[in-house]
Formats: C-alpha cells, structure tokens, sequence
C-alpha cells in the first residue's frame, strides 16, 4: 500500500507540476518581450504619400488597399496563433502537433521573439525563437525542464533576420524603415533586402492585382531539423483570407512552406491570428 499510494503521489505531482502554467522557457520569453517592450516610446509619425513615395508601385498600392495610410507609425507586435497545425522533422519523418504561437516584433531594431506552447502525448512541448542584437536561436524542451535542441550560428542568425523581414506581411510598418532597400521587378513583385548587424537577406514580395500580399519568398532560409540537420531551400511565407479591423486589412490565413527539392512541406497552418500593435 506504501508503494501503491507513493506511485499515486509522485504521478499526481507530475500532472500537476505540467499543468501549472509557468516554466523556465515562458519565463525567459516574458522577461524579453517585457525587456524590449518597456523600451519604446509611442511614436507622433503618420503613414502618408511622402512615406511610401520611394517603395515600389506594387508596395505602394498594398499600403493604399490595406488602409495604412492616415495611421501612425507602430514600434512593435504582438501576434497570437491559436491551434496551430504544426508539423515536425526528425530523421527524416514528419509528425503534426497542434500548437498555440505567440511573437513580438520590435521595428526600430530588428528583434523577434516567439514562444511555441503544446504537448505531445499529454506531456508539455516548449519552444522559444528569439533574435536579438544580431544572434538567432531556436530552443525547445519537453517536460518544462529536459532540453531537445539548442540550435544557434551564423545560419540561424540569417534565418532569423529574414524571418523577420517575412514578417512583414503582418507588421508592415518595419517596411518602412531605412535597413530594408526595395527593387522593383513588376507590377505584382518587388524584391526586399534587409541589411542589420552586418549581415544582409532578402527575398521577393508578391502582391495580388487590388495590392494585398500574397506571399513572401527567399532562398536566405536555412532549414535546421530537430536533429541539428541543416540545408538549403527555397522557403515561403503564404498568406490570404484577408479581413478588416479597426480600419485595416490584414491576413488570417498564414502558412510556412519548404520547397524542398522532394516536394513542398507546409510546416506552419495557422488560420486563427490576433494582432495588436502599438
């Protein structure tokens, strides 16, 4: 019966120990967002004609459709993916989990941090991508505290930065920003490239014909396996379902997609965003 009511004990310390809503990965990815975030100032800055007139055509018309025009310059973004069909590799074998994903963006410099909550088989799957003063990273842990990768280098601090200018499809006001230099291609395309900590990235917009965004795509984008793998592919950033709110387009279908040589791998489904900005 000791034995017995001793097993009861410690599972019953263990499910709560994984129900209680706080670990060393949220922890640290509060500390960041609170850190940068207590940092800024409200900016006095209106989006005009004066401030889009040097982007591409297509650029311009997607500030005009989308409603940004008349409204004030914002310092950083909060985003907010909720059941996200999230999908995995490790030697070679995918898996899908469902996830909730949460980010902040920071414009002035380019810093990005995100935190991945799930669990997989009941037990608690962490994840924490941050890019700060140059340095990317990607973290994850299972059971709150045992670490199942720590990836870093000079391919995650590029990935990271793209990544970023990616973001832009939600947090349009960085486009604006000086360390990004556009080149016009066409009428439905430009090409952006984002230059910061010495280091450089781009990749190419597309827009539809009324000026929304549909996709960002770049070959800059290392793609690092939970098993430390590394390659090389071309990786897209897929948007749609655009809807209105307080006066502005947004999208609400995001998808992340590898292009890899075998075919196209859809990691990130997230039909489900809330998007705050200040």
């Amino acid at each position: 019966m000791i034995v017995f009511f001793s097993i009861v004990f410690i599972l019953a310390v263990i499910v709560i120990f994984f129900n209680i809503p706080c670990s060393k990965t949220r922890s640290k990815f509060n500390q960041l967002q609170k850190q940068y975030a207590s940092q800024i100032t409200d900016k006095d800055e209106i989006i005009t004609e004066e401030s889009i007139k040097n982007l591409p055509a297509p650029v311009q018309k997607y500030f005009r459709y989308c409603g940004y025009l008349g409204t004030p310059m914002r310092s950083y973004m909060k985003a907010e993916f909720k059941d996200v069909k999230f999908r995995i590799t490790t030697k070679g074998k995918p898996s899908e989990i469902r996830i909730n994903y949460t980010q902040y963006n920071f414009s002035d410099i380019p810093q990005r941090f995100a935190y991945i909550d799930s669990r997989f088989h009941g037990i608690p799957f962490e994840g924490l991508d941050s890019y700060e003063n140059g340095v990317g990273s990607m973290k994850g842990a299972i059971a709150k505290v045992i670490p199942l990768f720590d990836e870093r280098g000079e391919a995650m601090d590029k990935a990271c930065l793209v990544t970023f200018l990616a973001d832009g499809i939600l947090f349009p006001f960085t486009l604006l920003n000086d360390y990004i230099s556009w080149e016009s291609i066409d009428d439905t395309h430009a090409k952006a490239v984002i230059s910061y900590y010495g280091i450089s990235a781009g990749g190419i917009f597309t827009f539809d014909e009324n000026g929304a965004i549909l996709s960002f795509r770049t070959g800059d984008r290392a793609s690092i396996d939970m098993d430390g793998t590394t390659r090389y592919s071309e990786w897209s950033a897929l948007c749609s379902e655009y809807e209105r709110t307080n006066g502005i387009f947004h999208p609400t279908v995001l998808k992340a997609v590898w292009h890899y040589p075998e075919g196209d791998f859809t990691y990130f489904d997230g039909n489900d965003v809330m998007i705050e900005y200040r």
